[in-house]
């Protein structure tokens, strides 16, 4: 499965990610063919090989006569459906516009159908939204899963259409808001990500955060127009191929839940351990352990998942004299399972089978039902349980 990772963290705009997507290895002639399908005049698309903060890079050109010809979004899918680019480059395109109106109709306060765009109108902008999802396209890339790293935004102002804004300017913030995108902090007083960029960004997101595990194919390197000394103006993709998961056994981050009671009638004790199971606990037990003047007590430990946490911790508080309780992250690894019903001379068991590589190494008869069918057929309990185990490996 091919996966991408995409670093923002020093930014994005539609110019670097599609320069970044030519590195990686998107062929620059069919890019260049598709976006002369989409009928606009005095376009030209050009690439270059650029440093950036002493790194390497590739940067995209794009030459377009300015207009204050302010595009409404009918107008731009217009020219996009017109274009005859394959289907999954312009459902992508489509994508990226409607989700840059529903952020253009937030920050303005009006309806999506009343949305004209300045800056993400110009022809420059739509070269670098099609080109980007023709570079997708040709990589393989909008069936994969992406992940985006935390988005850097900058700092200081900038000046739009609608005057003197600080950064991030509107539109970038309510595209990073709608889509819950993580922003990096950065200490450039500059604009970092361009609303074209967020768009791409949030609409190619399949996840956020660090690379994924993987090995590796591709790397890209897209630069920005300027070089600023501060920081490398740039934005990386990385083309991999997932990594195979460990089936061997299930890996799990959970939480032990621990206390020491030295006053509790021991009687009680089975169903406090009945109480936290049913508060959630994946498991639970309670050792023997010398109290402080040698009293006898107990070492109460429960095994719970992260979301279950609080709900076992009141049934500890609840069920015990405890006055407080110790937490510790641990790593649980448990076999994949599954479980079956053997028919016993008649009778049903169910049993849990543990897998390790794909072979049964554990079979465990529930005992209740083992019970049963010794008493219903007669049998003597272990043998029920030699016999059931062994139907439940074969």
């Amino acid at each position: 499965m091919t996966v991408a990772w995409i670093d923002a963290g020093n930014g994005c705009a539609g110019d670097m990610l599609l320069a970044a997507l030519v590195d990686a290895g998107a062929d620059f002639g069919t890019i260049v063919e598709g976006l002369a399908r989409l009928r606009v005049d005095d376009v030209r698309l050009t690439e270059q090989v650029v440093r950036r903060h002493g790194l390497r890079a590739r940067r995209m050109v794009v030459e377009a006569p300015e207009t204050r010809h302010a595009r409404h979004l009918p107008e731009i899918l217009g020219l996009i459906a017109a274009a005859a680019l394959p289907d999954a480059a312009e459902r992508f395109a489509t994508k990226v516009f409607d989700t840059l109106a529903d952020a253009e109709a937030t920050v303005h306060g009006i309806d999506r159908e009343r949305v004209h765009f300045h800056e993400v109108g110009a022809l420059d902008a739509i070269v670098d939204i099609v080109g980007c999802a023709l570079g997708l396209d040709a990589l393989g890339l909008l069936d994969a899963t992406v992940t985006v790293s935390p988005i850097a935004v900058g700092g200081g102002t900038v000046t739009a259409a609608h005057g003197r804004l600080t950064v991030p300017p509107p539109a970038v913030l309510a595209l990073l808001t709608g889509a819950a995108a993580p922003i990096a902090t950065h200490p450039a007083t500059r604009e970092l990500c361009t609303p074209t960029g967020a768009a791409l960004l949030v609409t190619l997101a399949d996840a956020y955060g660090p690379m994924p595990a993987c090995v590796p194919v591709k790397v890209g390197v897209g630069a920005g127009t300027a070089d600023p000394p501060g920081h490398a103006n740039i934005v990386r993709v990385v083309v991999g191929s997932a990594s195979e998961p460990d089936r061997t056994w299930v890996r799990a981050t959970m939480t032990v839940v621990e206390t020491t009671v030295d006053d509790l009638d021991p009687r009680l004790w089975p169903d406090v351990l009945a109480a936290l199971r049913e508060a959630g606990a994946a498991d639970a037990w309670c050792a023997p352990v010398t109290a402080p003047k040698g009293r006898p007590g107990m070492v109460l430990t429960a095994l719970a998942a992260d979301d279950r946490v609080d709900g076992v911790c009141a049934a500890v508080f609840a069920h015990t004299s405890t006055l407080g309780v110790r937490l510790s992250p641990v790593e649980r690894r448990s076999l994949p399972r599954d479980s079956v019903v053997v028919d016993y001379r008649g009778r049903p068991v169910s049993v849990k089978r543990g897998y390790l590589n794909g072979i049964v190494v554990t079979a465990q008869p529930e005992y209740e039902e083992v019970k049963a069918a010794a008493v219903a057929t007669g049998q003597p309990l272990r043998r029920v349980l030699e016999e059931v185990r062994a139907a439940a490996r074969s």
